[in-house]
């Protein structure tokens, strides 16, 4: 099954102007949540934004004395998961990691497991593609009124689930219609 996780505002969007994200709650018990569904993936589809993102924090965050114990916890999670980041431009990989040009549909269905995708552009295009099986929207207590939508055009889905956080944050789960 292929999986899509993502923060977003209350007006629907992935990050604000500029790539801003710092108003994306997380609070302990939502990164218990995440981290032990995040150790269940077998594999994390990227682009290559978001995986240099992910490259800033989580190699040696064990060693980063103003990060939590949940999110020290994260970083085994994401250094020995399988990665595949969709570039056109990087070709260096690491922490387990493969670079592809393109999204190959038949490649994406055909891994085993549950796989991860991130970031707004790879995730466009796994929709079109029609690749996407359940949405996780981590809704944030904020509108911040323009940035990246999530959604680009529209999709019909069908509500699987719910959960509250203690920061307000709201967990909703979409699957197909």
């Amino acid at each position: 099954m292929i999986i899509t996780m993502a923060s977003i505002s209350l007006d629907g969007f992935f990050e604000g102007p500029g790539h801003d994200i710092s108003w994306h709650h997380m609070s302990e018990d939502m990164h218990d949540y995440v981290n032990a569904d995040l150790a269940t993936m077998s594999a994390l589809l990227d682009g290559r934004r978001t995986h240099e993102l992910m490259l800033e924090a989580w190699p040696h965050a064990e060693d980063n004395p103003d990060f939590t114990p949940k999110m020290r916890e994260f970083a085994p999670i994401w250094r020995n998961v399988r990665k595949i980041i969709y570039s056109r431009t990087r070709t260096f990989t690491e922490w387990n990691s493969e670079t592809r040009t393109e999204v190959d549909a038949d490649e994406i269905r055909n891994l085993p497991g549950d796989s991860m995708v991130g970031g707004p552009n790879l995730l466009e295009t796994f929709f079109e593609h029609d690749l996407v099986d359940e949405i996780r929207l981590y809704v944030n207590p904020v509108a911040i009124g323009a940035g990246t939508p999530f959604f680009k055009k529209p999709n019909a889905l069908a509500l699987k689930g719910t959960r509250a956080f203690d920061n307000g944050v709201v967990l909703l789960t979409y699957g197909r219609r």
